[in-house]
């Protein structure tokens, strides 16, 4: 994928734009950057990285194990606040709950995403691996298509898409051109646009990154997240990720997407469910 300047992990756009700053214990002051907005909102992947760096930073444990998120309303570009709480503490796995607020024209705050988060350590994990699951049948890097071979499919920002490095495997970017396979599938190479490596917690971005998959549904607009959780599986690989995500149920104008995330050595490193309402279009 090309790589202009290498970025490291700690030093990137991405860690800046999501890092948290103490203000007193258990809460964070934070700056939601518009450079990751799509169509009119800030992405929900964005936020949950946002949200889990700062509960992993409240918590004892450094690794995201497993994290749910429920959106209550959208985020916008500006300040916020985060308000942290441990539920519990162990040996192995620490438990807390984070919620991001921002400010109404009044100034009372804003409840917009709610987070429970169970963290521990990847590096501490078995080598035992027993799994049915294969790396998706994609076709390579150079083969695959981004933003700028196709029209924008919507209108409003696309900012976040200037950070990514996106590769759409074929079979899934027919929506891009009015001929949606119906499928609900979408798979395609992801990385940040600056070369920083995967971890962790860019890992909570990856899995809510790609299009949605009611594009090749033949829907086309926003689809809000209603909830999203994420399953770290191991510590990425460098290079690139690959993404599958699919949609096996569209009904009663809400669908879900199940995303799995494979790092450069063959194996899942993250998976993740959402559920989201689907495009009124």
């Amino acid at each position: 994928m090309a790589q202009a300047a290498q970025a490291i992990i700690g030093d990137s756009e991405f860690d800046k734009d999501t890092a948290v700053t103490l203000r007193e214990e258990g809460v964070y002051d934070a700056e939601l950057s518009a450079g990751w907005t799509i169509i009119h909102a800030v992405n929900g992947g964005y936020l949950l990285a946002m949200l889990g760096r700062a509960l992993g930073e409240a918590l004892p444990h450094p690794d995201p194990f497993s994290v749910s998120a429920h959106y209550l309303t959208a985020s916008v570009p500006g300040p916020a606040v985060i308000r942290t709480q441990v539920v519990r503490t162990g040996r192995t796995l620490s438990t807390g709950q984070a919620s991001l607020f921002q400010y109404a024209e009044d100034g009372t705050e804003v409840e917009r995403i709610r987070v429970l988060g169970t963290y521990g350590d990847l590096d501490s994990l078995t080598d035992d691996i027993r799994t049915s699951v294969k790396p998706p049948d994609m076709a390579p890097i150079e083969q695959c298509f981004g933003p700028g071979d196709g029209p924008a499919p919507i209108p409003g920002s696309s900012a976040i898409t200037e950070r990514l490095d996106i590769k759409l495997d074929p079979s899934t970017v027919g929506w891009a051109i009015g001929a949606p396979s119906g499928k609900g599938e979408m798979r395609g190479w992801f990385g940040l646009a600056d070369g920083r490596d995967a971890d962790p917690y860019s890992l909570l971005l990856t899995v809510d990154a790609l299009p949605p998959t009611s594009f090749e549904l033949g829907l086309k607009g926003w689809t809000p997240t209603i909830e999203l959780t994420t399953h770290i599986r191991c510590r990425p690989a460098p290079g690139p990720l690959r993404v599958s995500i699919t949609t096996r149920n569209l009904a009663g104008g809400f669908l879900e997407e199940d995303a799995d995330v494979w790092d450069s050595a063959d194996r899942l490193v993250a998976q993740s469910r959402q559920l989201a309402r689907a495009p009124r279009s």
